[in-house]
């Protein structure tokens, strides 16, 4: 079990089989950082061009198609100490009869404070100057190379992950992707530094970060959509638009695991789904949006993890 230390000096704003960066194994952990949705480094240098620009991708030895990439994202640390959003809320989470009231967009400039755990905006309204909010690092888009050889732009998401704005993929989350192609191929990018759910405005604070994560192959278990594991939940994410295909998707891969894990059958199953499942809208900024079918961990579902059954 190897710690890499990558420093990239390339990124990319597509998700899809390229070259690798470097090859890791199962078990080893990277440390390495990200550019900010802008493309800007921690000095704030423009270092890619805006839109997610992407770190790797990282070849994991031995992964091929139907394996599951386990992810564990070990540690998020902002390496400046400014992000910025814009304003005001995205046309597609309001009532269209609204919209030509709105004021232009613009762009937001806010202050990280990784002491006090809080990020505050650089230049409030009196109004608003004492409002801040916690510090909770998460990464806004990462993934593997899709199936048959795609190229998929940062701007979106799927089943090999990509552009899922969901907050809790934060430090100690694990998710699990299903392998697409020979090693992998694993990205990430887009780090924010507090977001609320659906990423409603756009954006969340956008920042560049170091990051270490962690990975694990677990072979030929053939997921059709990312799963994951945290602390206190375990959820399926997906994508897709309307927003209720993304539902019917985390919906029916929440349903595979829980048959899979709990050795039960559907009508079982839905006694569970059905009194505790929760719904997170993830992302409805973006072209698909994601939405995430969620259960705490407890009693009944605690014979479910990725690394068990996995």
């Amino acid at each position: 079990m190897t710690r890499h230390h990558f420093q990239p000096t390339q990124y990319s704003n597509v998700i899809g089989t390229l070259p690798a960066v470097i090859e890791i194994a199962s078990g080893d952990s990277v440390v390495t950082t990200t550019l900010d949705a802008a493309g800007t480094d921690h000095d704030g240098a423009q270092k890619a061009p805006r839109g997610n620009p992407m770190t790797g991708p990282f070849f994991v030895t031995g992964a091929e198609p139907g394996d599951a990439l386990l992810v564990t994202i070990e540690r998020m640390t902002p390496n400046r100490d400014t992000g910025w959003t814009y304003s005001p809320l995205a046309p597609g989470v309001l009532d269209p009869a609204t919209l030509a009231d709105l004021p232009k967009r613009e762009r937001y400039e806010w202050t990280i404070d990784a002491k006090a755990g809080t990020v505050k905006l650089l230049d409030p309204s009196p109004r608003i100057r004492d409002w801040s909010f916690p510090l909770k690092p998460m990464l806004g888009c990462f993934g593997v190379a899709p199936e048959r050889g795609q190229s998929i732009s940062t701007a979106t998401s799927g089943a090999h992950g990509g552009n899922m704005d969901y907050r809790l993929f934060g430090p100690g989350a694990t998710i699990a992707f299903p392998v697409h192609a020979p090693g992998g191929l694993f990205f990430l990018g887009d780090g924010h530094a507090c977001q609320g759910d659906g990423e409603i405005a756009g954006t969340g604070v956008e920042t560049s970060f170091e990051v270490e994560f962690r990975v694990e192959l677990r072979k030929q278990q053939k997921l059709l959509w990312p799963r994951c594991e945290t602390e206190t939940d375990l959820l399926v994410i997906a994508a897709g638009r309307p927003l209720d295909q993304p539902l019917q998707f985390a919906t029916t891969e929440m349903l595979r695991w829980i048959g899979e894990d709990l050795g039960v059958d559907a009508v079982e199953a839905s006694h569970l789904l059905g009194q505790a499942v929760r719904y997170d809208v993830a992302n409805v900024f973006n072209p698909a949006y994601c939405v995430a079918c969620r259960l705490e961990k407890n009693e009944i579902t605690r014979g479910m993890s990725l690394r068990g059954k996995l």
